[in-house]
């Protein structure tokens, strides 16, 4: 399921998924490795990463019934050496006690890892590499950044991927690893000519991927297109933020206006919007912080922005 909380249900071919088990034999991924994933089978990531690691021959251990903390333990006890995960997952994995001195990979797809988690990642795992995988469901891989990436990139283009960008910025994908058809109903996603979209909108520059965001996620402020996705990874790297939802709220004066929905220390918010609006500009950074005590995610682990959008009060 996405950010809406639909569930998406898709066919793709074994030969779609076998293509890109054959590029990701060269992580190690094989007879002596030992392989983890977090999550239920349901979502895709968690049954890639599980069926890959079957595929390619490696041990594969499924933690989803444990608690993070557990899970954090596990890891090492059983001296997990490869972990694919969300950065939803990792945050929770992070907040334990003690390393795990055998993870030699963490695979990670879903969206970005921001400088905060990556830094936690690295003191409960010091030997692990970290690759952050962009892709969908319907796409699978579609780039991959490792440590030469520039920080603000998704990587280079994945191992037989081949991107297209319309006028609008648009990103159009054509790989082996494509998915079919939905099984049931309509998604997101749409062809065109053998060209898959899943709405993403970004740029190429020198060979790395770059996104500003979900198409259906873009909201215009002041006549300008925002991103609120640009500016929540712009929000996690800021001191006192460890989880962050930007969403636009109607404003009787300027029309539309962004609010974040934040969760962290209160006491650094003055702090947090003067660099908001430092970065930003007084236009594009958000005009009030709505700070959560619990914060609402859908099954798949990301945030559940409806219920979010629920909670603001704002004068229309």
């Amino acid at each position: 399921s996405g950010s809406t909380g639909q569930p998406r249900r898709i066919r793709r071919t074994q030969a779609s998924w076998i293509a890109s088990f054959a590029v990701n034999r060269r992580f190690g991924i094989g007879p002596g490795a030992r392989l983890a994933v977090l999550g239920r089978l349901v979502h895709s990531l968690a049954l890639y990463g599980a069926v890959e690691g079957l595929h390619l021959g490696a041990e594969v251990h499924l933690l989803d019934s444990l608690r993070p903390d557990r899970q954090r333990r596990a890891l090492a006890a059983r001296r997990i050496t490869h972990l694919y995960a969300t950065p939803a997952q990792l945050r929770l994995l992070t907040e334990g006690q003690g390393h795990c001195p055998d993870l030699r990979l963490v695979l990670v797809g879903g969206s970005k890892l921001d400088a905060g988690l990556r830094r936690a990642l690295a003191e409960m795992a010091p030997a692990a590499a970290i690759r952050e995988f962009y892709g969908a469901a319907e796409a699978s891989f579609i780039s991959i950044a490792d440590e030469g990436a520039p920080e603000n990139s998704v990587g280079r283009l994945y191992e037989g991927v081949e991107v297209s960008l319309d006028p609008a910025g648009e990103i159009w994908v054509k790989s082996p690893y494509l998915f079919v058809s939905y099984a049931e109903g309509d998604g997101s996603a749409k062809w065109r000519d053998g060209w898959l979209s899943v709405g993403e909108i970004g740029r190429l520059e020198e060979g790395f991927l770059y996104l500003s965001g979900r198409a259906g996620r873009m909201v215009t402020v002041a006549d300008q297109n925002v991103f609120p996705e640009e500016i929540e990874i712009l929000m996690l790297s800021l001191t006192g933020v460890t989880k962050a939802a930007v969403l636009p709220v109607r404003d009787a004066l300027r029309g539309t206006v962004l609010v974040a929905m934040v969760q962290g220390d209160p006491s650094a918010e003055a702090a947090i919007l003067a660099s908001l609006r430092a970065e930003l500009g007084a236009l594009k950074a958000p005009r009030a912080l709505f700070w959560q005590v619990d914060w609402p995610v859908l099954a798949s682990g990301k945030t559940d922005l409806r219920v979010l959008e629920a909670r603001i009060t704002w004068p229309a």
